[in-house]
């Protein structure tokens, strides 16, 4: 029994990771806010392949139980929920609206930001707590 506890322990980890790489895949070809900055076109594309491959490697690194990804997932949270910080507190909301499929409201977009970056502190706690549960030292994935 005590083999079955860290992979129940990573289950979630692992079902959050997978979701999140498939988000960075679907946003290939959409504009891409990044650090206060819309970018369109070739641009959006390469930045939307890089987060792909960056979560491709924190998913693959969970299921392997890598040591450095617990540090690596916890540093792409803090630097993801700066990111949305940044892009809400710089580009204005009406670049936002005019990308927007449907419309939405300024206060939704604030609580939807403040929303995901509760969850991504819970998650980087959770990853703290459950930090031991990755016992492969390997830096490399493969």
């Amino acid at each position: 029994m005590s083999g079955e506890r860290p992979r129940l322990a990573l289950l979630p980890l692992a079902v959050v990771a997978g979701f999140s790489m498939l988000m960075a895949f679907s946003n290939y070809g959409a504009p891409f806010p990044f650090l206060g900055v819309i970018y369109e076109g070739g641009a959006a594309k390469a930045l939307a392949f890089a987060d792909s491959l960056i979560s491709l490697y924190l998913l693959i690194g969970v299921l392997k139980r890598q040591q450095l990804t617990v540090w690596l997932l916890m540093a792409y949270n803090l630097f993801d929920i700066c990111n949305a910080w940044i892009n809400l507190a710089i580009i204005p909301f009406d670049e936002y609206a005019r990308l927007a499929v449907v419309a939405v409201s300024e206060d939704d977009l604030r609580f939807n930001t403040l929303f995901v970056t509760v969850i991504l502190v819970l998650l980087n706690l959770y990853l703290f707590r459950i930090r031991r549960q990755f016992d492969n030292r390997s830096p490399y994935l493969f």
